[in-house]
Order: structure tokens, then C-alpha cells, then sequence
């Protein structure tokens, strides 16, 4: 598969598996948290299926598209750990979480996901989703829609 076919496999999976997390949320009450705001499309995305909802963002740099700026409010700037906990500090429910850090080196991906499992659990509403682009540890992992190949997103049920 080329690259650019596996990025276009990648999009739609992205895409197709937060619309279904959304659904699957629609009677749970909570916010939103997209992990890796990078260039925004994912942020933009959760405004538009998600307008009812407040959407945390945390990454280490604000450097996304400037129609994809969150509110201040709403973005923790820092590395994971620490803002994951100040997240925690605001005691505030995910209903519905996107996971997409990443260094670029698999397995420090992977580390890094099974470290912060807990955290990003521990703001889980119980039944929120959790839509992951990495194996994380600890939660329950479910099927999500039927277009997406099961190694190209996970999915989890707090």
C-alpha cells in the first residue's frame, strides 16, 4: 500500500470511528478530549459532531490551522502527563476521548500510551469511548464500526 493510500486509510478510519464514538455517546453526558491537537483537523471535526460539548485539547505546542485554535480555557498546553493531571484537578467527565500522540517511533508510541492508560481512564465517564490510534492498557477494548480494519483504530469503553 503506498503512503499516501495508507494516510487516506488512516483519515477515513479517523474520521468514520469518532462519528460512530459520537453516536455511541449521544445519552451520555460529558466532554470531549482530543490528545494531540497537531494541525486541528481532528479538533474541527469534534466541533462539528460534537457541538453541545465542551472539547479539551492538550498538546505540548500550539501549532494547528488558526480556524482551529481552541479556547484557551479549553487547551492545556504541556506534555501529557502533567496535563492529564490538571485536567483530573478540574474534576471534570470525558464522555468521548481521541488518542493521538505520537513521536513517530512505534514503540516509544506505544510506551508512552500504556503509561498514560490510567490517566486518560481515570477522566473517563463510565461508558465514555475512547477512540485510539495506539493500544492502550487497562480498559476495556471493543469493535468499533465495521468499516475500519481492527489494526487501524482501537476503541475502548471506559
Amino acid at each position: 500500500m503506498s503512503r499516501l493510500d495508507s494516510m487516506l486509510r488512516r483519515f477515513a478510519a479517523q474520521r468514520d470511528g469518532l462519528n460512530w464514538a459520537a453516536e455511541q455517546i449521544s445519552g451520555i453526558e460529558g466532554d470531549a478530549l482530543d490528545l494531540g491537537l497537531g494541525n486541528g483537523r481532528t479538533y474541527d471535526h469534534l466541533r462539528e459532531i460534537l457541538p453541545q460539548r465542551r472539547i479539551w485539547v492538550i498538546d505540548r505546542v500550539l501549532q494547528c490551522h488558526a480556524s482551529c485554535v481552541p479556547p484557551e480555557a479549553d487547551f492545556l498546553q504541556g506534555e501529557a502527563e502533567p496535563m492529564l493531571h490538571k485536567l483530573l484537578g478540574f474534576e471534570t467527565q470525558i464522555a468521548l476521548a481521541h488518542y493521538d500522540f505520537g513521536f513517530g517511533d512505534k514503540a516509544k508510541d506505544v510506551s508512552e500510551a500504556a503509561r498514560l492508560s490510567p490517566l486518560i481512564v481515570r477522566a473517563m465517564v463510565p461508558g465514555g469511548i475512547i477512540v485510539s490510534g495506539q493500544p492502550l492498557v487497562d480498559v476495556e477494548q471493543i469493535t468499533g464500526p465495521d468499516s475500519i480494519a481492527r489494526d487501524r483504530y482501537l476503541f475502548y469503553r471506559a
